[in-house]
């Protein structure tokens, strides 16, 4: 039987073409997929836990929630060094620190820019650093700068380095460059390295550390260490070993990297869905061709049986081939990913490939030829010998199945109840009802395709007959002639636009209303923040504002830990003078000048949770202090605000419970209102600072909505590999049905039908096919993107769906193009059957 498997598969070698190459891509997608997160999974926990070998014990302070950064002192870093067995016990100071190249642009990705100490040993060096130039800042003017920021700077020893933080920007000459391991500098981020005392008046406070890290004396275990320094230590402070350090970063960043392995292996699935329509088409026309094959492998004395296992056999076959060449190209594929995103600071690292994907693959491209031929074969062993004998050319079916649009139906129906109930249904799992009757309302439009088709070519017809009379009738003919086969091929093409167009829908619904919420509360002509990632701002940052003419701002000084009327809170210290030409305040009861007699305004949903009114008194308690505050005023606000803050209190209030409030943003209004020179004044004032970001209203929406787009564009890119597929499904469903139709098309040709004619309506016939499957993907998507989106209108208050029409377009459009191009090939076969072997095939 194998041998007779093999033969068949070699035999046919062509028509399987297409097959092989559905199933290589949906097993090179998960290959590359499980490769590139094993990768990047191995590279990330390697990179994590480097260089704590170099560190016997780290002591860190616990902090308080809520309250000051917690430090050491140098008093115990100082004890730490006399304990015996201690050969070192380094300082370390670490906060945020932007340094800019010479155009003033940021160096560094955004979550990691750092400023830490330069702490030398009795011989003058740092043992977490390498220099490969210069040397170790010393005294207030010097920094040292990591290896690839001051190559991306284009610094060299001595140039003038321009670094902010948060209390404000200077320049220092660049006394080093160095080198340092993940423990100190992230890959992608910044490292600016200043004298002992720089970094704790900078960062903390002088003579303060913000952990120690202790080298043993040779010969010292560490675990025997931890008692001696656990004995010396403070009792609000921890001391762990470098193993154990290295262990919990690995274990955070194995953790961090499952994410994206996971969203890859999610499309990979969708892939060999669509591949499953493929296989399934390209199994049924094989086995529909090789029924009088069949039958005679039965007269001779081959059971059903038999003949079932040599059909299955050679659905093994096809996977096994298809298997192996995708797990070689899913490799190739990690690799390119690798490539790619090196640039943005992906870690290096080699290719991982792990027997558990070789398995994976091999797996899941055997089962699935199995599985989307079992119907076709089980179908083919239902027909008997005498009767396939007989028949010089099988008919197709003329219609899909009555028990299958009957299930479709039922499962439309139901998924399409479901979805509403999960829409419309005050229930907290919303979106998993959603999803489920998503899933079922595409399965039941899948089933329903076939019977779909003859409506929809129908609906088109009169089109195609004033455009093309001739060729348009043949091919809405041809298109109805095999239902099944029609709505499976359309189906592949309807899964991948369901979800591209569900995608789209969520997207750009989420993309409005992110850009009314991020400036539609602001007044104001700008918003000064940190960069994404940065250290908070303090009250001070804002200081400088006080000079520039006629400029009115206020910080938004956050402030938590408060229990207020028995309710975890959090106050935003505002300029009460200033706050109401800044923000938005739509006040609904009481007055927001009550702010400035010392009382607070409560947004309304938080009072509307708490049952709290105007003029009502509450006792506020924070940390160990108590006392009570009057709300003077209620204010409608979404809860998803940028700027407008739950509490907003009067900074003075504020400053009674909290002495270091960090701000999250400062609102300013310049004279004269936004413009290039109000800018760049204002930029002036804040000291040239780095780490500040000054953002007008167009600079806000685009920071904000960029996220989307980016995950956007990268979940696009992932469907491509299912369109991909879906056009070769149009291609090898074309180029079978040119195969069965050659007498009939050498037929036409003797009746005067020229190539040209013979290519287009292979073409029309395509077009039809991709029109139905993106047609029907669409419709399915825009319907489960309005479901989805429905579900956040409780919760965010302006969500509201939007149609992207001309992206709907786009895809539609890309489709039939897809379609179109995967129809040359079968449409050059057709033009080029010879006429008369055509014409007296049996």
């Amino acid at each position: 039987m194998f041998r007779t498997a093999l033969r068949n598969v070699l035999a046919h070698k062509a028509r399987l073409l297409m097959t092989v190459f559905a199933v290589m891509l949906g097993v090179t997608f998960v290959t590359g997929s499980l490769v590139y997160g094993d990768s990047q999974k191995q590279a990330n926990t390697d990179r994590a836990s480097a260089g704590y070998d170099r560190i016997s014990l780290s002591v860190s302070p616990n902090s308080v929630p809520g309250g000051p950064p917690a430090t050491l002192d140098a008093r115990t870093a100082a004890a730490l060094a006399e304990v015996p067995g201690v050969a070192a016990a380094a300082g370390r100071v670490n906060g945020f620190a932007a340094v800019a190249d010479r155009e003033g642009r940021l160096l560094g990705s955004a979550e990691f820019r750092k400023g830490g100490n330069f702490a030398p040993a009795k011989d003058g060096t740092d043992p977490a650093y390498a220099f490969t130039e210069g040397s170790g800042p010393v005294g207030d003017e010097a920094v040292a700068l990591d290896e690839a920021s001051a190559a991306k700077g284009g610094y060299r020893i001595g140039d003038t380095v321009r670094v902010g933080t948060s209390t404000g920007a200077e320049s220092y000459r660049l006394s080093g460059v160095f080198r340092t391991d993940a423990s100190k500098l992230s890959p992608g981020g910044s490292l600016v390295l200043f004298a002992d005392a720089t970094a704790q008046q900078l960062f903390l406070q002088p003579g303060h550390y913000t952990d120690i890290e202790i080298t043993a004396a040779p010969g010292t275990p560490a675990t025997q260490l931890l008692d001696r320094v656990e004995a010396v230590i403070p009792k609000d402070s921890t001391a762990v070993t470098g193993a154990q350090l290295a262990r919990l970063q690995a274990n955070l960043a194995s953790s961090g990297s499952d994410t994206m392995s996971q969203i890859m292996v999610g499309f990979a699935a969708v892939a060999l869905f669509v591949a499953t329509f493929l296989i399934s088409n390209t199994f049924t026309m094989l086995v529909s061709r090789r029924t009088r094959e069949l039958a005679l492998m039965r007269a001779v004395g081959a059971t059903r049986k038999q003949v079932r296992r040599i059909l299955l056999t050679e659905s093994v076959l096809v996977g096994l081939i298809a298997s192996v060449a995708g797990i070689l190209a899913g490799t190739g594929v990690a690799a390119l990913l690798q490539a790619l995103f090196s640039a943005a600071d992906s870690p290096d690292a080699p290719l991982t490939l792990l027997p558990s994907t070789v398995i994976i693959a091999l797996l899941v491209g055997t089962a699935l030829p199995v599985i989307a031929a079992w119907v076709p074969v089980r179908r083919a062993m239902a027909i008997p010998p005498v009767a396939a004998l007989g028949a010089a050319e099988p008919a197709a079916p003329a219609r899909a199945g009555s028990l299958r649009t009957g299930i479709g139906a039922a499962l439309l129906l139901t998924g399409s109840a479901t979805t509403l109930y999960g829409a419309l249904a005050d229930d907290g799992d919303a979106r998993a009802v959603i999803g489920l009757g998503a899933a079922l309302t595409l399965t039941g439009a899948i089933a329903l395709i076939p019977l779909l088709s003859q409506p929809f070519t129908a609906l088109l017809r009169p089109l195609l007959l004033r455009f093309s009379p001739v060729h348009g009738d043949l091919a809405a003919r041809n298109t109805v002639r095999d239902p099944r086969r029609t709505g499976a091929t359309a189906a592949a093409l309807a899964i991948a636009l369901a979800l591209a167009s569900g995608l789209s829908v969520l997207g750009a619904s989420a993309t409005q209303y992110l850009d009314g919420a991020t400036t539609r509360d602001i007044t104001g002509d700008y918003l000064v923040q940190a960069p994404s990632g940065g250290q908070r701002l303090t009250p001070a940052t804002a200081e400088p504002l006080k000079n520039l003419s006629g400029a009115t701002f206020s910080p938004l000084n956050q402030s938590t830990e408060y229990e207020i009327g028995g309710i975890r809170s959090v106050l935003t210290g505002v300029d009460p003078a200033a706050i109401g030409r800044l923000l938005r305040y739509e006040v609904t009861a009481g007055s927001l000048d009550s702010l400035g007699r010392g009382k607070v305004a409560v947004a309304d949903y938080k009072a509307r949770a708490n049952g709290w009114k105007v003029g009502q008194s509450l006792p506020v308690k924070r940390l160990d202090q108590r006392g009570e505050l009057t709300i003077g005023a209620i204010y409608h606000a979404d809860e998803q605000s940028k700027v407008l803050p739950s509490i907003t209190a009067p900074d003075s209030l504020v400053a009674r419970f909290d002495p270091t409030p960090y701000t999250d943003a400062i609102v300013v209004a310049t004279a004269g209102g936004p413009g290039r020179a109000q800018l760049a004044s204002l930029v002036k004032a804040l000291g040239d600072n780095p780490a500040l970001s000054v953002l007008d209203k167009d600079a806000i929406r685009a920071e904000d909505t960029s996220g989307i787009g980016d995950q956007l564009d990268i979940f696009y890119a992932m469907l491509s590999m299912a369109l991909v597929i879906a056009a070769l499904g149009i291609a090898n469903t074309l180029a079978m049905s040119v195969l069965e139709r050659r007498k009939e098309i050498g037929t036409l040709r003797a009746l005067g039908l020229d190539r040209a004619g013979v290519t287009r309506m292979i073409r029309i016939e395509a077009l039809l096919v991709g029109a139905l499957g993106a047609t029907v993907g669409t419709v399915m998507g825009v319907f489960t993107g309005w479901a989805l989106g429905n579900t956040l209108q409780e919760s965010v208050a302006g969500y509201a769906l939007v149609i992207p029409w001309g992206q709907l377009a786009l895809g539609v459009l890309l489709a039939l193009a897809g379609a179109l191009l995967a129809s040359l090939w079968p449409a050059r076969r057709a033009a080029g059957v010879d006429i008369p072997a055509a014409t007296a095939a049996q």
